[in-house]
């Protein structure tokens, strides 16, 4: 057996090659994204920063936690709140307290060198301290003195580019306004933050709140003080570092579900793509099998011999496969921080199992596609090495049928289940990955039985024309199904992928855009610019102050209810006055009236479990603070983005970060809009028309969710390339007899060739048709849910992006079909004509 394996692997090495690539492509993407993936499971947490040398910091508890039947239940807050004055005060007692106010500063800074007279037209991004606390990094003066005065600052400098230096004049701004100061000393920064240093009652001036308290007494002293109540958190240790802003936690998360999405579809195409090439490849072989059934060779061996040969180039091209996706993984991490998909310090770490998980898996594979095969080859008869006709009869078994219909059942049937029962379901990003797979598996497994009417569709006009080409090309698709639907099927699962992830993605935005569009009726929108900062309060004032502006403030915040007694959910949520939200906006409402929110009362949407207007709902705020409110109206659901709304006095915490001013009916829309740009100047606040906001809020071509999309389809079509470009020099390089044929029947080189490719462009076609016909349904399906959800918007098909997919299968299907076949050419005729296997 084992001679025959070694045999037969050496006299058909062009088919095992390209088996050995598409598995060992496919094993390398899923090592390096397991890779990947492992390391955000164990990246390692931070260190205590802004207080690696305070020996105990207090601060309010930055997670609620509520008792259950079930147990306790936990939930990051918001805006946890402040170190309140009489807490400060009790701790003041066992020892040394210095406070803590962390704030925006941004400094507009002289530039250095020879035109050093003129201002830097970039402010600075930085946050503010009171200097006192500098000492808990511990930061030390590298220059100078430490600030005694309001207009003295000290501010952290690192290496290269614009420093700042001792005796500087800057513009700093500050929630509190903006002013000149003077830099009186400097210190080296310590890479997790640019920060300014204040006095300490300049600081409390600009920030009154207490974020955090340094105690130095105790630690259990300092929990006895507290009591088990106080709603504050005593950090010592490795602890301390949750004082610290979390700059990776979302990001993690983000870089987590990209590379589960990605590890998922290149599993899932691979796993197509091999079953497909094995299944062609015995397909191919029904001569040899029958001459080795004639020969006296039983359906046990020979199904023996196919899974041993699976078994060897699954071992061997797994075994690659994982070499080539340890060496693959450090670019894509590189890759994935440099374009901000991850955060900065994000690497691979030392763990082991995606290797031995992505090599099992590709044995696995190679396994299974061998088994899902080699029964037909063990029914080879021994007639079968007597056929001369390449004509495909039966070319779906019964089980194969019933596993089709089965999967299309199930790929039909669960988008039908989730319209009628939650529709808002199929628009979250894991429906929307996964819920295609059950339709585009479908039909490829019933590809033999379609290829034949979509060829026959696609090929009726050439047939038409002058000539014999057309006529070949359409009766030999027609008789070759197999071979058609080997190359149909990789084709057909990344259109319908392409179409599908990139059209939901482009529709949902586009659903989103509209929302947005109907729901802002204001006239311009301040909101924070691309460092983050919230609009001055001085801009504010000056707003209202504008004759003719109706202005409108809001902040973001989120509410958290309990649902059913055993799981905290937590919802979005702004703070607006109410008097002021109907002026510029129209949201979609669909039981009672927005006039009726006041500080006892809230907006939800139909999301919610309780929706009847009247009831009260228990929630707890931004800051953990828990409240009853009374549902003063529901909104529809939508995409998602119809939150939920209170008032000013339930913001929990949160901060200004949007106003929507309207020019009032009757005043001069100019003059509004002059005075906005002069209080923005003054207080350098970007103020926006609401179709600049509207296009800068939209998704742009370097959006996280686009680039991780393109990400996807690179590995999709990565491997239908591995695909195409092995079955076409298969079965191209078993049709050397057919091609000789055509040579002493008259036909031209170039003519045999042009046929070779325009039956490898018809095979693309028909798996685009397929696959842009399951993208169809599945666009459909999400259009569906939009309409249920009450949003009006139509489906975006993503052309361009299907063009090129296309485009780029269908000129390597042509090239993988010609090279092989002129090699074949060279050959004379007759000897190919004569010539066995």
């Amino acid at each position: 057996m084992l001679t025959h394996v070694r045999s037969g692997m050496r006299r058909r090495w062009v088919t095992f090659v390209g088996s050995f690539v598409a598995l060992a492509l496919g094993v390398g993407l899923m090592a390096a994204t397991g890779l990947a993936l492992a390391a955000t499971f164990g990246a390692p947490e931070r260190g205590p920063e802004r207080f690696a040398a305070a020996p105990v910091v207090v601060r309010a508890t930055d997670h609620l936690r509520v008792d259950t039947p079930t147990g306790t239940r936990s939930k990051p807050l918001r805006h946890p709140g402040p170190v309140r004055a009489p807490i400060a005060d009790r701790l003041a007692a066992l020892g040394r307290t210095v406070e803590d106010r962390t704030f925006p500063a941004d400094v507009t800074a002289p530039r250095t060198g020879p035109d050093a007279e003129e201002p830097r037209t970039g402010p600075d991004a930085r946050v503010g301290h009171p200097w006192p606390v500098a000492a808990a990094a511990p930061y030390r003066l590298t220059s100078g003195r430490p600030p005694a005065a309001p207009g003295e600052v000290v501010v952290t400098t690192g290496p290269g580019g614009d420093r700042l230096r001792t005796g500087d004049r800057v513009r700093v701004r500050t929630p509190a306004g903006n002013g000149l100061r003077t830099v009186v000393g400097t210190v080296a920064g310590r890479g997790f933050e640019d920060a300014v240093f204040f006095t300490r009652d300049e600081a409390a001036r600009i920030s009154p709140a207490i974020d955090a308290l340094v105690v130095h007494a105790d630690a259990t002293a300092v929990r006895r003080a507290l009591g088990p109540d106080s709603g504050m958190d005593v950090l010592t240790g490795h602890d301390r570092r949750r004082a610290d802003p979390d700059r990776d936690a979302r990001a993690l998360v983000s870089v987590n579900a990209l590379l589960g999405t990605a590890a998922g579809i290149t599993l899932f195409v691979s796993a197509a793509v091999v079953a497909s090439t094995f299944s062609f490849a015995v397909a191919a072989r029904r001569r040899e099998f029958g001459l080795l059934r004639t020969v006296g060779a039983t359906p046990g061996q020979l199904r023996r011999a196919v899974c041993a040969e699976a078994v060897v180039i699954g071992v061997l091209a797994s075994a690659a496969g994982a070499w080539l996706g340890a060496r693959a993984a450090p670019l894509l991490v590189g890759r994935m921080a440099g374009a901000g998909l991850a955060p900065p310090g994000f690497a691979l770490g030392d763990a082991s199992w995606p290797l031995h998980t992505a090599f099992w898996t590709g044995v696995s594979v190679a396994t299974a596609a061998a088994l899902a095969s080699c029964h037909r080859a063990g029914r080879t008869a021994p007639t079968e090495a007597l056929r001369e006709a390449a004509v495909d009869s039966r070319v779906m078994p019964v089980s194969r049928w019933a596993t089709a219909l089965l999967v299309l059942l199930a790929g039909v049937g669960l988008p039908a289940l989730a319209l009628a029962v939650d529709p808002g379901d199929l628009l979250g990003r894991k429906s929307y990955v996964t819920r295609p797979m059950l339709l585009i598996v479908g039909c490829a497994l019933l590809a033999p039985v379609l290829v034949r009417p979509v060829a026959r569709l696609l090929t009726w006009p050439p047939a038409r024309l002058p000539g014999a080409t057309g006529v070949l090309v359409r009766e030999n698709t027609a008789t070759g199904v197999r071979r058609t639907a080997a190359v149909a099927a990789p084709v057909l699962i990344t259109v319908a992928l392409a179409a599908t992830l990139t059209g939901t993605v482009a529709t949902l935005e586009e659903a989103r855009a509209t929302e947005a569009r109907t729901a802002t009726t204001a006239d311009f929108v301040v909101t924070p610019g691309p460092r983050g900062r919230p609009p001055a309060p001085a801009f504010v004032e000056a707003a209202r102050s504008v004759e003719g502006a109706v202005v409108s403030v809001s902040r973001s915040t989120a509410v958290t209810v309990l649902e059913e007694d055993t799981a905290l959910v937590t919802s979005e949520a702004r703070a607006v006055d109410p008097a002021r939200l109907a002026a510029v906006s129209d949201l979609p409402v669909t039981a009672g009236r927005l006039a009726d929110l006041d500080d006892d009362a809230i907006v939800v949407n139909e999301e919610w479990l309780t929706t009847r207007v009247g009831d009260r709902v228990t929630v707890w705020l931004g800051d953990g603070r828990r409240t009853s409110l009374r549902i003063a109206a529901v909104l529809a659901t939508g995409t998602g983005d119809n939150g939920v709304y209170v008032t000013p006095r339930n913001a929990g915490g949160a901060g200004v970060d949007r106003i929507d001013i309207k020019v009032a009916e009757g005043a001069d829309p100019r003059a509004v809009a002059a005075a906005l740009h002069t209080a923005g100047a003054a207080t350098d606040t970007r103020v926006t028309t609401r179709a600049a906001w509207l296009a800068a809020n939209g998704p742009g071509p370097d959006d996280p969710t686009r680039t991780g999309l393109r990400m996807i389809l690179g590995i999709a079509l990565l491997c239908t390339a591995t695909a195409l470009a092995n079955t076409l020099v298969m079965a191209t390089s078993d049709r050397g007899r057919d091609l000789a044929v055509l040579r002493l029947a008259g036909a031209t080189t170039a003519q045999v060739l042009r046929l070779v490719a325009a039956e490898a462009v018809v095979a693309v076609g028909v798996g685009a048709v397929l696959g842009g016909g399951v993208a169809a349904v599945n666009l459909l399906v999400v259009r569906g849910a939009l309409a249920l959800l009450g949003v009006t918007s139509g489906i975006v098909v993503p052309w361009g992006t299907l063009g090129l997919v296309v485009a780029a299968a269908a000129l390597l299907a042509a090239l993988s079909a010609v090279l092989p076949a002129s090699l074949a050419l060279r050959t004379r005729p007759v000897e190919l004509a004569g010539a066995r296997e």
